[in-house]
């Protein structure tokens, strides 16, 4: 059982999840959030804690950005496209219950201090960024990492706000090149 409560954005996110684990739910039902599912969010931070799990497409993180703006203190676990595609679909609900424990079991907080651990040099020298192959090569160290996939500038960002050490980006770097 997860103590957290876990939020996504739908029901089929809730049934893909519930396979995986046994865990309570919050659902956003898209980007209106309304205030009485925020306060719901604010309520179970301060309670149980909250793991936010969206979708790994642009939906999926507008509403991550605007949870983690509005209720400080969330978790964040994420699952790369490869791992949430089904045919031309993308979300949580395609997920297997051994990924989505994976991504449970590499919760990331995000930091309210901004850090500067990394910087734009450390993804040009490891090719996340500028050659060819950067984007497969950050979406699967940020499988890794547990931080995701995203663009460059997000994926730095996530590198300096989750906690991502130096120890672990090298370790999974070399992961990567095996």
């Amino acid at each position: 059982m997860i103590k957290e409560i876990i939020v996504v954005e739908g029901k089929d996110d809730v049934a893909a999840i519930k396979r995986a684990v046994d865990a309570e739910m919050i659902t956003t039902g898209g980007f209106a959030l309304p205030p009485s599912v925020i306060k719901r969010i604010e309520t179970a931070v301060q309670k149980r804690g909250v793991i936010i799990f969206t979708d790994p497409d642009f939906a999926g993180e507008k509403i991550r950005k605007i949870i983690a703006d509005k209720v400080p203190g969330c978790r964040h676990a994420f699952i790369s496209r490869d791992e949430a595609m089904k045919g031309d679909n993308i979300g949580i609900e395609n997920a297997s219950p051994e990924t989505i424990l994976k991504a449970l079991e590499r919760v990331r907080c995000q930091s309210v201090e901004k850090t500067q651990e990394f910087a734009q040099a450390d993804l040009i020298k490891n090719r996340l960024i500028g050659t060819e192959g950067s984007s497969e090569r950050r979406n699967l160290l940020g499988q890794l990492l547990g931080i995701g996939y995203c663009n460059a500038k997000q994926f730095l960002n996530r590198l300096n706000n989750y906690g991502v050490t130096r120890e672990e980006f090298t370790e999974a770097l070399e992961k990567l090149e095996k």
